[in-house]
């Protein structure tokens, strides 16, 4: 099929992954509101339309952490994506770094920190869960130190994993056994590409990080087994104590979504936060990301890095989303999307179509810098 946007990956993907795969990464929590929320409000945000600006020359370029990036995008940290394609992660890390934006290691990826790093030339993020085990918690910390990684993503609200309808419908969850191999097996025939590519070449070691502490296990089943029981519903504030003595580089904190967390993470020292409701997979109901950043971004001025994640589907969305308050954007759905479909190569075009058409919004919004765009560029009053 012709792939000319993020919404045509999604299609490829779907046609190409198994369904337990593909809907883990495409759903979200309970009936999926804040899901459709981060999308459809993204959508409905105005941007004010200006004209002969000469606009000949376009700066998309920008610093975060320290770092030069080619655009204001990283590859956000998403469990299990390298299973999209074989050594998957490894793959993203490549054409991440081809584009000169960071990929975020998920904690639960497939590729573990030292497989990524051996795949990557430059340094990578990496992000990481509160977990009940603090022994474990160091190891990859450690791990991440080791591998040379610039920026510690660390996730803060996944105490529990959400409730996902659709994984009960595949049996990824809640079809332990037998029963569940042999759904999931089944599905995995019927995309027989992605059998012989992930399910036999890809096989070894698909459950990365966490492989140690499996113990042998290697069952996905046990995998999120292991989630259930690790996740910390008892993280408080007082936790980033024990991240920072273990993290000396930049942190950030992932999943904020209310102007009074932005302002107790800027007053205990965060580097930057990522306004964020986890794709929809976690609390449904709550304010989509593009609703929240505005009233976040005003809380904590230049006192934190502001990124956001959540609903982006083009270049646009990234213009709409430095407009409303962020200095980057994640990009989530979109890179799984892209590596489902079409591997490292996918990933490569859908940056290619981001910068595109990143360039056609800032033009026609009369801009010609990254750090230009502001609530300024906003149409209407629903959104200053």
């Amino acid at each position: 099929m012709i792939v000319a946007s993020i919404a045509d990956f999604r299609e490829a993907a779907r046609r190409r992954l198994p369904s337990f795969l593909f809907e883990y990464m495409d759903g979200g929590s309970y009936a999926e509101v804040t899901l459709r929320r981060n999308m459809e409000d993204l959508s409905l945000v105005a941007l004010r339309q200006r004209v002969l600006r000469d606009l000949s020359t376009l700066e998309l370029s920008t610093e975060l952490f320290g770092q030069k990036l080619a655009l204001p995008v990283a590859l956000a940290p998403i469990g299990l994506a390298g299973l999209n394609a074989r050594r998957g992660e490894c793959q993203a890390v490549r054409a991440a770094e081809a584009a000169g934006i960071p990929f975020t290691l998920s904690t639960v990826s497939a590729c573990s920190l030292p497989e990524v790093a051996h795949a990557a030339n430059k340094p990578f993020w990496f992000q990481l869960y509160m977990i009940r085990d603090r022994s474990f918690m160091r190891e990859l910390l450690a791990q991440a130190v080791e591998a040379g990684c610039s920026t510690l993503v660390f996730t803060v609200d996944m105490p529990l994993p959400g409730t996902r309808y659709r994984d009960y419908h595949t049996g990824l969850a809640g079809a332990p056994g037998l029963k569940g191999v042999i759904w999931r097996t089944l599905q995995g025939a019927s995309r027989p590409l992605w059998a012989w590519d992930v399910g036999l070449l890809g096989r070894p070691h698909v459950l990365g990080n966490v492989a140690p502490v499996l113990k042998g296990r290697t069952g996905i089943e046990d995998f999120f087994a292991w989630m259930r029981e690790n996740f910390d519903p008892s993280i408080a504030w007082h936790d980033l104590d024990f991240i920072r003595a273990e993290w000396k580089g930049p942190l950030i904190l992932k999943g904020l979504l209310d102007p009074d967390d932005a302002r107790e993470a800027a007053e205990l020292g965060a580097d930057g936060i990522v306004v964020s409701n986890h794709g929809g997979r976690q609390l449904d109901g709550v304010l989509s990301t593009a609703r929240a950043l505005p009233s976040i971004a005003d809380a904590v001025g230049d006192r934190l890095t502001v990124l956001a994640d959540g609903g982006v589907r083009s270049g646009l969305d990234v213009v709409r989303m430095l407009a409303l308050g962020a200095k980057g954007v994640l990009l989530g759905r979109a890179w799984a999307y892209a590596l489902g479909a079409r591997g490292q190569a996918g990933i490569t075009q859908m940056l290619q179509l981001i910068e595109a058409e990143m360039r056609v919004a800032m033009t026609l919004i009369g801009v010609s810098r990254i750090d230009q765009i502001n609530r300024t560029n906003l149409a209407g009053e629903q959104w200053a």
